[in-house]
């Protein structure tokens, strides 16, 4: 990962938008972080820099392994009603996925990986 300002080097971390705001990302995906200071994120999203507010995420040191739940966004696109209030997001390839009850695991209709699903650690974007 890239540095400035002093910010030590660190290894790879990850980030998702953790408010219910609309930054133009995925919300629920994790996406490479390239650079972070003290009050921005640099974000590695589609092959492009996005630059965010470091407040604005939720940063992990290790790439997600579970699918992330999300509450519909009240300015939602692209995202069928009848998936209801909530729908999940692949960590693989950030593919969106209707809820059916309560599964504990997911498989991924585009990238046809398995993952578990985070029920536990809360939705993005409430809190």
């Amino acid at each position: 990962m890239e540095t400035r300002k002093g910010v030590e080097k660190t290894d790879p971390q990850w980030a998702r938008v953790r408010l219910d705001a609309n930054y133009g990302l995925r919300r629920g995906a994790w996406y490479r972080i390239v650079t972070l200071t003290d009050d921005q994120a640099l974000l590695e999203v589609n092959r492009q820099r996005v630059s965010l507010p470091r407040d604005s995420l939720q940063i992990v040191a290790a790439p997600p392994q579970s699918w992330s739940i999300v509450p519909r966004p009240r300015d939602a696109k692209n995202l069928t009603a009848q998936w209801g209030e909530k729908y999940a997001v692949c960590p693989g390839c950030r593919n969106r996925a209707q809820l059916r009850q309560a599964p504990q695991a997911l498989r991924c209709p585009r990238c046809d990986q398995t993952f578990r699903v985070a029920w536990g650690e809360g939705f993005v974007g409430v809190g």
